[in-house]
């Protein structure tokens, strides 16, 4: 269905914006392989630093002719006074 991931992106975002967590995304991985992408969100999962899914965001960045696709995988960092 057309714009179905573009709605449950803004779903997603006015859910977190009423969230009473407070924080930022802070880039932890930049690759342009996506097996590699995969290879660390697995990591992540594996070692403890990632227990839920709502707490990741990955970008991709398209490439044009100059630029190559790139993959940005950031976590939510919760600000500490909150």
């Amino acid at each position: 269905m057309p714009g179905q991931r573009k709605r449950k992106r803004q779903r997603e975002r006015a859910a977190r914006s009423r969230s009473p967590q407070a924080g930022r995304w802070e880039q932890v991985f930049s690759t342009q392989d996506e097996a590699e992408l995969r290879a660390e969100t697995q990591r992540l999962y594996a070692e403890g630093e990632l227990t839920d899914p709502s707490m990741l965001r990955v970008d991709m960045l398209c490439g044009r002719l100059r630029s190559p696709t790139t993959y940005r995988l950031s976590l939510f960092v919760p600000d500490a006074s909150a």
